[in-house]
């Protein structure tokens, strides 16, 4: 029996202290959804940087490396939404942002204007797909596919303004864009070796995985 979601605002929690990178996540994500090769709804970031400065005879250095996992953050203000020049794509009253395969035409627009890379382009049936919160496990009384799946349990999910209330995070450390963005309904526990939003000092180093293309502005 199918249980009435109550959400104002439902949103993902990520504990960046915990992520081992061990992408469980983004695994149970393709076997649920049944992701094509190069379609991925969460993916895990590895971000790195630091530098080796010689100082005298000695050395410094402030080498880092961390990994956070990432999928759609069904913003309150969602650029794709806004972008989408068929309505295929909406807001619910559990904000939830879906996609309407139906009035998708693959225009890509929700692509190019999202700047988390979450709308992803299914090339054998020119259409669009997305995360939509595993919203049909949630009418079961389940968990999301990801939270689930991780064996740290780095991942969790719920109601926005109780999990602000509840655990102290942030929501734009390095490599993300800026919050005022988006809005996303996401909020992050930094790694100790977490930058803030703007530094320029660090690199994705598996881009392939994450979407990560700077010529669309994507992080």
């Amino acid at each position: 029996m199918k249980n009435e979601l109550r959400f104002n605002q439902i949103a993902f929690y990520v504990d960046m202290t915990l992520c081992t990178g061990c992408k469980a996540c983004m695994i149970a994500c393709k076997d649920k959804n049944d992701l094509d090769v190069g379609v991925n709804w969460r993916r895990v970031v590895e971000y790195t940087g630091g530098e080796w400065v010689k100082q005298g005879h000695a050395w410094r250095q402030d080498i880092f490396s961390h990994y956070f996992s990432v999928s759609c953050n069904h913003c309150n203000t969602p650029i794709c939404v806004e972008s989408c020049p068929t309505t295929a794509l909406c807001k619910d009253k559990n904000g939830i942002v879906s996609l309407d395969r139906d009035k998708c035409i693959g225009c890509r627009y929700c692509e190019w204007g999202c700047p988390y890379g979450a709308p992803q382009y299914d090339e054998k049936n020119n259409l669009m797909t997305k995360c939509d919160f595993c919203s049909d496990y949630l009418e079961e009384g389940r968990d999301p596919a990801c939270v689930a799946a991780c064996p740290t349990r780095a991942l969790h999910f719920g109601e926005f303004e109780e999990l602000k209330k509840k655990l102290n995070g942030t929501v734009s450390p390095a490599p993300l864009p800026r919050y005022e963005l988006t809005d996303p309904a996401l909020i992050i526990k930094p790694h100790r070796n977490a930058r803030p939003v703007g530094f320029k000092g660090g690199k994705i180093s598996n881009p392939e995985e994450v979407r990560w293309n700077p010529k669309i502005g994507l992080w």
